[in-house]
């Protein structure tokens, strides 16, 4: 059962500017999102954390994590950022 993803456009242009290795990786992660999502012995190599309500987390590569809401009809990619970056945006209060 897979869900299809939605990505903000602010997490595309941030993908865009990545150093290609980097880019990959996060561009597989997202794939494996969708497809294995609500499956949890199979998407646990993208370290998937709840974080709220219907929002979680999980990898893009080593150094960059995804933020996403499981929505009804699909899964919304809505941030992309370091541990400090997602750190900063949880404790602003976007996602209450």
């Amino acid at each position: 059962m897979s869900k299809p993803l939605s990505i903000d456009s602010g997490v595309l242009r941030r993908l865009r500017h990545l150093p290609k290795s980097e880019k990959v990786e996060c561009l597989l992660a997202l794939c494996d999102l969708s497809e294995s999502f609500g499956q949890p012995h199979i998407h646990s190599g993208l370290g998937i954390r709840k974080l709220g309500n219907k929002l979680f987390e999980c990898r893009g590569n080593i150094a960059l994590r995804f933020i996403f809401q499981d929505r009804p009809t699909d899964l919304f990619v809505s941030f992309l950022g370091n541990h400090d970056e997602i750190k900063a945006l949880l404790k602003s209060g976007k996602y209450r």
